[in-house]
């Protein structure tokens, strides 16, 4: 195994790509985030830890805006990440200057999708430590959606999807308990399904994202397992018992 693992373009002869195999390993060690598709709604749900206590916790985001309608959350290496945003921004304000039109969600999934797989069989680099869950609504018909990309450069559309630590639990999750939702419903499956993770804990901290189209908010809660959660949601206060 030790001489196939030091390129990134040398196959095993099984077919592996060790490297690959590690990035994603990468990923696996990195805070959950959870996406969950509704009918009029998406949420981007992400873990978060505890920082220090003179650190500014603003500095820290989980997820980010690509374009106006358009959100990417990320489980692995932040610094990988940076990288990666700040392509997928500049792609998206090209195709707005050639095209004249905003970039639709596939699009720039492909496009970050063709990034990392770019990593995977070039000498001298490394792949992308990070997996992403890129969130949006068509711009034409309004239609919300959910991609995945890994290190392999593999994308594919979701209802719901999970990255990061213990994604297969909040996956197995969501699979047992996704059904068509919209609203509030959306929220509380999303948050429901990062708790998998996290029922140890007495306290959580959570980034919370949710478009409903054509209005897009940042919300971050604390999280208390067993109490009400309290949410600005479509400019009301709402009510999610849990």
């Amino acid at each position: 195994m030790a001489r196939y693992d030091r390129a990134i373009t040398v196959f095993s002869p099984d077919g592996h790509l060790f490297q690959v195999e590690y990035a994603l390993e990468a990923v696996r060690k990195g805070n959950a985030a959870v996406g969950v598709r509704g009918s009029d709604t998406i949420v981007l749900a992400v873990e978060k830890k505890s920082a220090p206590r003179l650190q500014d916790s603003r500095s820290v985001r989980k997820i980010v805006n690509l374009d106006e309608h358009i959100a990417l959350a990320c489980a692995g290496l932040k610094a990988d990440a940076r990288v990666l945003i700040n392509r997928a921004r500049i792609e998206c304000q090209s195709y707005k200057l050639t095209i004249e039109d905003p970039v639709t969600v596939e699009y720039i999934t492909r496009y970050i999708a063709g990034l990392q797989q770019k990593y995977t069989q070039s000498g001298g680099v490394r792949p992308f430590g990070l997996s992403t869950l890129i969130i949006g609504f068509d711009p034409h018909t309004g239609t919300p959606s959910l991609y995945q990309t890994d290190p392999s450069g593999t994308f594919s559309a979701w209802k719901a999807n999970a990255t990061g630590r213990n994604s297969n639990s909040i996956r197995e999750f969501l699979e047992k308990n996704y059904k068509e939702t919209s609203g509030q419903e959306t929220v509380k499956l999303a948050i429901r399904a990062l708790l998998e993770v996290m029922l140890m804990l007495i306290r959580i901290n959570a980034h919370i994202f949710i478009a409903v189209h054509p209005m897009y908010c940042w919300i971050k809660i604390p999280c208390i397992v067993g109490q009400t959660l309290f949410m600005c949601y479509d400019k009301l206060f709402l009510s999610l018992e849990f």
